[in-house]
């Protein structure tokens, strides 16, 4: 029976006994007829081998996308399968797609240097506008402390108090942790709390509020506009990334940026490993033990 035959029959059972919906049907017509095409006309006969094959052309689609793809083809073997049209279901031995955690965008020491450069520019002089104070103190803790956007606008006015070289911020889950104060940052605090409104319980107010998550992304985008940087390539996330990243370049230890960054599982900061697997290389091959040694047996040495 040809697979044109088949994928119809199938399809006929997906709407009387399961009930699937128009767009349902439409979806896995589409994607068995695309794997017929592939497979020559020969799908219901395919393999295990010729699905790997099929599926590694699937590797530039969305891994949501390869997963559905999948999918169709189980149900669509296990349906033949049912049928007695096959005696096993090749698609139950491929792995399912899964989705690539992204790597975190990154922005290079340079392009953070121009930020400052604008937003000091911005804010020199003895008497700059206070929007400027605020945005070089906002750039400050998203880069120097690695806050979460959301975090860094709910800062109460309290946050900062007497000579104290760290915040204590309230992030996901409700959970505090303790977050460095730079002395750069602890300076711009000297600059901005004059400035603030009185009786405002927030460190950035706006109106009866805060300033919104959204106000800040648009204030970086402004800013790194007009430094001369692709607004696109800046936002809130992008800095703290680049907080994470720029100190586990210079030395910082994994677990102690995993702190300042209040993940709750290591595993979520091991992603920024992969900015500096060069200086890794380099710690072993210049601090190991074996690197201060002259000579090592390998077990080429004739004697």
């Amino acid at each position: 029976m040809s697979d044109g035959a088949l994928i119809g029959r199938f399809l006929e059972m997906m709407a009387a006994d399961r009930g699937a919906s128009r767009n349902t049907l439409a979806a896995y017509r589409r994607d068995l007829e695309q794997a017929a095409e592939w497979t020559r006309g020969s799908l219901g006969d395919a393999d295990v081998s010729a699905l790997r094959k099929l599926m590694a052309d699937y590797q530039s689609l969305a891994a949501s996308s390869a997963a559905r793809k999948l999918s169709a083809l189980r149900q669509f073997f296990a349906f033949l399968l049912d049928e007695g049209e096959r005696a096993d279901n090749p698609a139950l031995d491929i792995a399912r797609p899964t989705a690539r955690r992204p790597l975190p965008r990154i922005l290079t020491h340079g392009d953070v240097e121009r930020l400052f450069e604008q937003a000091g520019e911005e804010a020199a002089g003895e008497t700059p506008p206070a929007s400027a104070v605020r945005m070089l103190l906002l750039l400050e803790l998203l880069y120097g402390s690695g806050l979460r956007a959301s975090e860094l606008v709910s800062l109460p006015r309290r946050a900062v108090q007497g000579e104290r070289e760290y915040l204590i911020v309230r992030g996901k889950g409700d959970k505090e942790r303790l977050v460095p104060l730079s002395d750069r940052a602890r300076a711009m605090f000297e600059r901005w709390l004059p400035l603030l409104a009185d009786g405002s319980p927030w460190l950035f107010p706006s109106g009866k509020n805060h300033i919104s998550r959204v106000r800040l992304f648009q204030m970086l985008r402004e800013l790194a506009a007009r430094a001369g940087i692709d607004p696109t390539a800046i936002s809130p996330h992008v800095l703290r990334h680049a907080f994470a990243t720029h100190l586990l370049e210079g030395g910082a230890d994994l677990r102690a940026l995993q702190l300042m960054l209040g993940h709750a599982d290591i595993a979520t900061t091991e992603i920024y490993t992969h900015v500096d697997s060069r200086r890794l290389v380099e710690l072993v091959n210049k601090r190991h033990p074996l690197a201060r040694m002259d000579d090592v047996d390998l077990g080429t040495s004739s004697s």
